[in-house]
This record gives structure tokens, sequence and C-alpha cells, in this order.
């Protein structure tokens, strides 16, 4: 059972540590959700919303979550540790989001149709990209020989702050992926609203995660 922190009101930690569980199940659930629509291996694009979900749903959800004070499933690992679940998970999130992007590139071009033209295309790139410069931008964290010359708290808040600004990307990408003609075709109405809530949700639970962290260090300094 995650414990509540001392510091701060009993409801008020509860509730957080509810919505941190809860991101678990939701990310997992989502995930599968697409997996069951998609039915990946059934075309080539069947592939492409399965991993793409899989990589910013799923993989890298849980990479924040592992930080979590209050949900982490291995909270009372060293951090050292928990920076290397992190990574992990964060470099299975940047494969399956390549092979996700391969996937589309690929159908597109033997469809000969264009490619990134829309929003939900030039997002998801984007996403993608900074996925790949955040696994990099990582390894200094984990190998600190490769941080000579610089402040790793730094590092690690510039690497927290441009995480979530990616995690943000990722979730606006699954939310413009479910306004294509292919998920409007399989879910509308009501079952649509509550699929485009589970990213929005989880984003929401990821971005109090990772500011109140660094506003409690913030706080803590005299």
């Amino acid at each position: 059972m995650a414990q509540v922190p001392e510091s701060e009101p009993r409801i008020y930690g509860y509730l957080r540590v509810t919505c941190g569980v809860a991101d678990h199940v939701l990310c997992a659930a989502f995930t599968v959700f697409i997996a069951v629509l998609a039915r990946p291996g059934s075309s080539l694009f069947s592939w492409h919303p399965f991993l793409m979900t899989l990589a910013f749903s799923f993989f890298m959800t849980e990479a924040i979550l592992i930080f979590s004070p209050v949900a982490s499933p291995i909270r009372k690992f060293p951090h050292k540790t928990k920076g290397c679940y992190h990574w992990v998970l964060q470099c299975l999130c940047m494969v399956s989001a390549g092979l996700g992007l391969a996937a589309i590139s690929y159908n597109k071009h033997v469809n000969d149709k264009p490619h990134f033209s829309t929003w939900h295309g030039l997002t998801g790139l984007l996403t993608a990209c900074g996925t790949a410069l955040q696994s990099a931008g990582g390894a200094p964290l984990i190998y600190h020989s490769l941080a000579k010359g610089w402040s790793l708290s730094k590092l690690k808040r510039y690497h927290a702050a441009s995480g979530l600004v990616v995690y943000l990307l990722g979730s606006a990408s699954l939310v413009l992926g479910m306004c294509s003609l292919w998920f409007t075709a399989s879910v509308r109405g009501a079952g649509w609203y509550l699929a485009a809530a589970c990213p929005v949700l989880s984003a929401l639970v990821i971005m109090n995660q990772v500011t109140s962290a660094y506003m409690a260090k913030k706080a803590l300094r005299p």
C-alpha cells in the first residue's frame, strides 16, 4: 500500500495515491482498447495506432510513474535503480514509436498519400523526435561521467521539464489521432469522449507529479 506523505493533508494525499494507481490502470486499459480496435497484424496501417499508443500511453506513462512517490511499483528502490528502469522504459517507448512511425510512413508511401500533412502527423513526428532526444539526454543522469562541467541538479530539472513537454505532445497526438476517419468510423458519441479522456486524464496526473516534485524541492530551499 502506497504511503501518504506526512507533509500534506491526508485527503489530498489519498487523492494523489488514487490518481496515481488509477493512471496505471488507465494507460494499460487504453492501450488494450486500441489494440483490440486496431487488431495489429490485420494490415500494415494497423501497427501504427497500436505501436504509437503502446509507446506514448503505456511505456512513457509508466516510465514517469516510476518516480511517483505514492504510486511507483518500485518506490522503495534506490533512485539510481529507478533511473535505470525509467531509461529502459523510455528506450522501449522510442523503439515502439519508431516502428509505429515507420509503419505509417511506408503505408502512405505504398498508397501514394502525403506524409505529415495533418496536425496529428506533425505532432506525432515532433513527439517521436523529442522522445529520442529525451532518451539520449537522460544518459548523463545515469552515467555521470558524461555530465562533466554540468550541474546534475540542473540537468535533472531540464530533463524533467522537457520530458513533461514531450509527454504532453504525445498525449495531444493521441487525442488528435482519435479525430481521424479510422477512429471515428468505429468509435462515436460517448465512447469517443471516454476514449479521449484517457490520455487527457493521464496527462493531468503526470503534470501534477512532475510539477509537485520540483515545487516541493524549491520550497525546501532556504
